[in-house]
């Protein structure tokens, strides 16, 4: 018995020190997983979105050694008395508002400060968009309508063979996935913890076989189809993103810090919410677009494609959100009205007739209530017109 109870002690003391070893090695993995699980809890939300490079290896998106642009400052704007409460219960971190190209009212909240690179999640997408933009204008890509397997070859077969790329810009993929951020199972998550664990996102989207419908038939809205958009960009170009993002927009915008993008495993951008800014830095990209595409004297992204994207012209609900390609529109769509939006409560509003951007970074863990959106946007709306 004696005999029995030295082996089993020998055998618990192994098994301690090998789970001790498994979690020496494994770390950075088992730090960047517990990074996601409590990413978005109540006393760690506001930190985690302004300092993801603590949490996620990240890549910088050089701004070159230009001389940063003039955000020149106009007279300080008197905000709608509304907006004090409107703060409090969005949780929001950052508001900057321009007005006719000049800084009218700039505040922070939460304890952050304005030189924090906030965590932008969705609105990455529209700078994607104006990315693939200049590639196509520069022959890159023969035809929107080219199928997406014609420059990522990788995902010949799976549930993107048949997607034009114009599908995939109006997420009209047909794709099966599950965007619940809510739901741990949900395929939205699945793919969070393939990134903390250092996987490949090219590897996931290629591993996607389900559609339910054909593309170009249905809008539904699919994070992954802006990861497949990426992989168009690079099988065209033979570059990375975070080197043509550098050139072909950040350094034109004369931005003040170097974005950062979190990365996959290979390094990869994780091009559908990974893009980190300062918050008058996305103002700056808003400004691009309300310019359609012009800064600083120079056609920064082509105007065609600025007027293209930012029109609805994907197959959405009546009475819902509209969309362009890879930007939003509100419900009842006004001209020259659009935005990007992140969950979480990150926005890019642009309102070209009244020449106002506004941008706002949060941590509002109620953004998916019914009727946060809308009433976001209508606060939006009365902020441009009471300048």
């Amino acid at each position: 018995m004696r005999t029995f109870g030295k082996w089993l002690g020998r055998i618990l003391l192994a098994l301690i020190l090998a789970l001790v070893a498994v979690g020496f090695w494994k770390r950075t993995e088992i730090e960047q997983l517990y990074s996601v699980v409590t990413l978005y809890d109540e006393d760690k939300i506001v930190a985690n979105f302004s300092g993801m490079e603590h949490l996620f290896p990240t890549r910088e998106v050089p701004r070159g050694e230009g001389p940063v642009s003039d955000l020149s400052q106009g007279p300080e704007a008197t905000l709608p008395e509304a907006v004090g409460p409107w703060v409090a219960e969005r949780t929001i971190t950052g508001l900057v508002v321009l007005k006719d190209g000049a800084l009218v009212h700039e505040s922070y909240y939460q304890d952050t400060t304005d030189t924090d690179r906030r965590m932008s999640f969705s609105v990455a997408k529209s700078f994607l968009s104006a990315l693939f933009g200049v590639i196509v204008a520069e022959g890159h890509i023969d035809s929107l309508d080219d199928p997406v397997v014609k420059y990522a070859t990788s995902l010949k077969g799976g549930a993107y063979d048949g997607a034009s790329i114009r599908d995939v810009l109006q997420m009209s993929s047909g794709i099966v996935f599950d965007e619940d951020y809510l739901d741990f199972n949900s395929d939205i998550n699945r793919m969070s913890r393939v990134l903390a664990l250092g996987g490949s996102m090219d590897q996931f989207a290629a591993g996607l076989k389900e559609t339910f419908i054909e593309p170009g038939t249905q809008w539904q809205y699919v994070s992954i189809d802006t990861h497949v958009l990426s992989m168009v960009i690079r099988g065209a170009t033979g570059r990375n993103i975070a080197g043509l993002l550098s050139e072909k927009v950040v350094q034109p915008l004369g931005l003040e810090a170097s974005p950062l993008y979190i990365v996959d495993g290979n390094n990869v951008a994780f091009v559908l919410g990974g893009l980190n800014l300062r918050t008058r830095d996305y103002a700056r990209f808003g400004q691009m677009f309300l310019q359609n595409g012009m800064y600083n004297g120079a056609q920064v992204v082509p105007n065609d494609w600025v007027v293209k994207s930012t029109i609805p012209s994907a197959k959405t609900a009546p009475g819902a959100l509209q969309y362009g390609y890879q930007w939003w529109m509100p419900k009842d769509a006004r001209e020259g009205e659009f935005f990007g939006i992140g969950i979480y409560g990150q926005y890019i509003y642009v309102n070209r007739p009244l020449g106002v951007v506004i941008a706002m970074n949060s941590a509002d863990r109620r953004f998916k209530e019914a009727g946060i959106t809308d009433g976001n946007i209508a606060m939006f709306r009365q902020i441009a017109e009471a300048l």
